[in-house]
């Protein structure tokens, strides 16, 4: 698939168009970034993901794409929702990812260098491609072809959900909160201690104090509170709240539970413990 510039579009939209027949595969809401800033924690822009509320805690998704310019302006948009995301470009590489990683959501396109997309759905379906995990992930097949035969297919190979290129990122959004809900219809209060927890409302309080988080503190307080007690190592955060993105040696687990640290009422509930991690306190 040949692929064309990308231009930038008002209010800070960027429009990445592909070539298939002149119409632009995907229209992003995602605003411009300084080229220099560091992604180590969102700015202020981004505490509330541009004012809208997360109906759901932060997942691992895998994003099969070959178009490497629209994958990463899909794996950037969804990011900064405060998902994981991870990326491959050919069905090997999605063959061993999803045998070494658990994935909540698995967005394919069709067309790949190396097979079909909706053949990957129909192994992942049907169980026949080895998973890392019990749970098979829900799918998403993100495609060009919009052929009725081509969306009764992908559907009957066990795809979730069809989108259809050309989009606009907000769709694309509010079908990966709908898919995601499916796992979790009741999106329980998580309270440990003095903290309370509410994932439908992206709310957290604690001593009854709304907390101004940003999407990734949101994501690792999650993790802390349905893991309350328990010595949860950086290795361990940065598998389940980040993903393959960051650089495992860098000291962003620090810095975002620092961010964290200094947004609680009481720090304290998040405790470290030298040479094995950090703790949330039950008290």
């Amino acid at each position: 698939m040949s692929h064309e510039t990308c231009r930038t579009g008002g209010a800070g939209e960027k429009l990445v168009r592909g070539g298939h027949g002149g119409r632009p595969l995907f229209e992003s809401i995602v605003p411009r970034r300084d080229p220099d800033a560091k992604d180590l924690a969102p700015g202020p822009s981004e505490t509330r993901l541009f004012g809208l509320a997360i109906p759901f805690p932060v997942m691992r998704l895998l994003l099969v794409e070959d178009e490497a310019e629209l994958a990463s302006a899909i794996a950037r948009g969804l990011r900064r929702e405060g998902h994981a995301v991870d990326v491959a470009s050919t069905v090997a590489e999605s063959e061993l990812k999803l045998a070494a990683t658990e994935y909540d959501l698995l967005l394919l396109d069709w067309n790949l260098p190396d097979g079909a997309g909706v053949d990957i759905c129909r192994r992942v379906a049907s169980g026949e491609m080895e998973l890392f995990g019990k749970e098979r992930p829900r799918v998403l097949m993100l495609t060009a072809r919009d052929e009725i035969d081509d969306r009764v297919l992908g559907l009957d190979s066990g795809a979730d959900d069809y989108l259809v290129k050309p989009f606009a990122f907000a769709e694309l959004a509010a079908r990966v909160r709908a898919l995601l809900r499916r796992d979790d219809p009741g999106s329980p209060v998580l309270r440990v201690g003095s903290l309370e927890l509410d994932p439908s409302r992206f709310e957290a309080k604690q001593d009854g104090q709304v907390l101004d988080l940003t999407a990734k503190e949101f994501s690792l307080l999650h993790y802390f509170m349905a893991h309350p007690g328990v010595v949860l190592s950086q290795e361990t955060l940065l598998e389940h709240v980040w993903d393959e993105m960051v650089d495992p040696f860098t000291n962003v687990v620090r810095v975002t539970i620092s961010n964290l640290r200094r947004k609680l009422v009481d720090p304290s509930v998040i405790e470290t413990i030298p040479g094995r991690g950090y703790r949330l306190v039950t008290r």
